[in-house]
């Protein structure tokens, strides 16, 4: 579960690797996918393993993919890990290198892949993780658990580069005010203190329907993971790895990644501008490397009832053809 979610939900203990998990518009994504027994399908996003175990139910293999070690450690206690040819096969790798790992395990194509994009629950309800602001932890964010964290960032980085990285990942409006003060306010080490400087440069009120931290922490944990560029690289690999009459499914939490995956798919399907008056349409320079993207697909209220995370998440997901991937200059993975 993933990059929209709100950071001011109420926390809870991590989730073992057994335990109830809710993953989002699960029966959509499986519908998407129509993973079949013997298949091979991705799942860039393993996390708690929501969407794997509903995916290895229908008697397909999945190779899952996190770049956080605890979700690996707790995927290697499953029983389809084991043996000689096992189920499931686990890569503690980022999603945007799923094509030469795959390589490397000898897996040319695959009939599937599924994104869950963003921030999972279970790092989000682990307040040493510091993905949050319900309680206070360490000012962390790091998916990996190595390199940069927030704290690295925001207490080293300039006035103009925090403004961007909020204006630009937050949509803040006001991310030159909040740029200052945190840099007034420096050094900052916890998650409580930053939340308390966002709320005090913009005025927040105690009871308004959201708070306005929620932004900027976003946009801090996008920037510290690079999130989007990370989306970006695994639907061009995904292009490359899908076999003729593969499903790529994408679900995602704001507009920021939608927007990303709309136009992706929308290119990939063939779709060229219009022109106007003043520019003639554009010629397709490619055959159609995927067909028949859906619509976005949201939540209904009886999931938003039972799951309140999932009220943001929008699935898009479109089947393979046999057309060549594109040599597409965005391809990072490779």
């Amino acid at each position: 579960m993933s990059a929209g979610l709100p950071s001011d939900l109420p926390p809870s203990a991590a989730v073992p690797a057994q335990a109830p998990h809710i993953p989002v518009l699960l029966d959509e994504v499986i519908a998407a996918l129509a993973p079949q027994p013997g298949e091979v399908i991705v799942d860039g996003t393993f996390g708690a393993g929501g969407y794997t175990r509903a995916i290895l139910a229908q008697g397909a293999t999945v190779h899952a993919f996190d770049r956080d070690p605890d979700a690996i450690t707790a995927g290697r206690l499953w029983p389809e890990t084991q043996g000689a040819a096992p189920t499931l096969v686990l890569h503690p790798r980022r999603f945007s290198e799923m094509a030469t790992a795959l390589a490397e395990a000898g897996v040319g194509q695959v009939q599937g892949v599924v994104l869950d994009i963003g921030v999972s629950s279970m790092q989000l309800d682990q307040r040493e993780r510091g993905f949050a602001f319900s309680s206070d932890g360490p000012l962390d964010m790091r998916m990996s658990q190595d390199g940069m964290s927030a704290a690295d960032f925001l207490n080293e980085a300039d006035e103009a580069e925090i403004a961007d990285v909020l204006y630009i990942y937050g949509e803040e409006r006001q991310s030159r005010r909040v740029a200052r003060a945190v840099v007034a306010a420096r050094p900052l080490t916890t998650t409580g203190q930053f939340a308390a400087v966002v709320r005090k440069a913009l005025g927040y009120r105690p009871g308004a329907a959201k708070d306005p931290a929620t932004r900027s922490f976003q946009a801090v944990r996008i920037h510290v993971n690079g999130e989007l560029d990370e989306l970006r690289a695994a639907l061009d690999a995904a292009e490359r790895l899908l076999a003729p009459g593969g499903r790529l499914a994408v679900v995602s939490f704001h507009s920021l990644e939608d927007r990303i995956v709309k136009q992706f798919l929308r290119e990939a399907a063939g779709a060229t501008p219009a022109g106007s008056r003043h520019l003639p349409p554009q010629a397709q320079a490619f055959a159609a490397v995927f067909e028949k993207p859906s619509a976005a697909i949201r939540p209904g209220p009886e999931e938003e009832a039972r799951n309140p995370r999932a009220r943001s998440a929008t699935l898009r997901w479109a089947v393979r053809t046999a057309a060549p991937a594109r040599a597409l200059a965005g391809n990072l993975s490779a």
